[in-house]
């Protein structure tokens, strides 16, 4: 066998083995049928060593080399697309984990709800001492303001700002009044009935405004507490509208979730994107394969030269 021979046949296979590469990439049909169709032609060639193997060369030349370079654009301009999906996932890790250094933590939250509820409790315990003395000693614990101040961007229900003054509202006789605090008669004598035994329910902030909101343990009712105001008042969690009460989740958990769940969709795109063919792109590729398929290339092969000219021309357009 003729160097020149050897040559050919082993370029010819080196890119044959490249468009097998391209056809599993894409994973179309029409890819592996050409890949199929052009290994028919080398053997042809191959087993048949009367026929001008420089046919073969040209053929490559004029078909093979415009149908791998089209595929390859189509690859890079995949992968460009690709790579802003993983610059947009990238930037949603990085909040995520941004977030997660800023959570606080739900087993912080409800270990804090109780030391507030005890803070509340023994305020009340004191402020009914104090109204019942006549005292003007202070009665609030120790820093009973710094739970709003540290989990209402995270953990308070957000409601508007008319319904927000509209629960604060209160009669002037249905209160008790001193220095330091503001609270309806009536929620006093129900404290006292139930020994002053409440639990922190759930925070309401409109803005940067908030209240914090108490349940009975052993009765169904309910009580705010407004730090801005120092105010106590009854609270009907039926006129609080709006809220999910049975969505627990904070709000940094809620973007996080959000987030994971974004990323989960565009990793889920990454590998229909990454392999996308469009279509006019097939229909080029099926009627090249056509053509290829019906012609008689060792006789016609300004024919293949003509669907080559075709594919040339649509690397050069805007249909990439």
């Amino acid at each position: 066998m003729d160097e020149n021979r050897i040559n050919i046949l082993n370029e010819s296979n080196r890119v044959i083995n490249k468009l097998q590469v391209y056809a599993v990439f894409f994973e179309e049909d029409i890819i592996y049928k050409i890949y199929l169709r052009l290994g028919v032609i080398h053997k042809l060639f191959e087993n048949n060593t009367t026929l001008d193997i420089n046919k073969l060369d040209l053929f490559h030349l004029q078909f093979t080399a415009p149908v791998i370079d089209l595929l390859k654009k189509i690859k890079k301009n995949n992968e460009g697309n690709v790579s802003l999906l993983f610059d947009e996932i990238q930037l949603n890790k990085d909040l995520i984990d941004k977030l997660n250094n800023q959570l606080l933590s739900e087993k912080t939250f409800n270990l804090e709800k109780q030391r507030q509820a005890l803070k509340i409790n023994n305020s009340l315990r004191k402020l009914f001492q104090v109204l019942s003395d006549d005292s003007a000693e202070y009665p609030f614990s120790k820093n009973v303001n710094a739970f709003g101040a540290r989990f209402s961007d995270d953990f308070f229900y957000e409601i508007n700002a008319d319904l927000f003054s509209q629960v604060l509202q209160y009669i002037a006789a249905d209160v008790y009044t001193n220095a330091y605090a503001v609270i309806q008669k009536k929620l006093m004598g129900l404290l006292c009935k139930y020994e002053f035994k409440t639990e922190f329910f759930c925070g309401l902030k409109a803005g940067s405004l908030m209240m914090e909101v108490y349940k009975f343990l052993e009765v169904d009712r309910y009580f705010l507490f407004a730090p801005a105001k120092n105010l106590f008042l009854f609270c009907d969690i039926a006129s609080i509208t709006g809220i999910d009460w049975t969505n627990t989740v904070s709000k940094n958990e809620r973007i996080i979730q959000e987030l994971n769940n974004k990323n989960d969709k565009l990793n889920a795109s990454v590998h229909v994107m990454k392999a996308y063919m469009p279509n006019d792109i097939k229909s080029i590729l099926n009627d090249t394969y056509k053509k290829v398929s019906e012609i008689d290339f060792l006789n016609n092969l300004s024919n293949a030269d003509i669907q080559a000219n075709i594919l040339k021309t649509m690397l050069d357009t805007d249909m990439l």
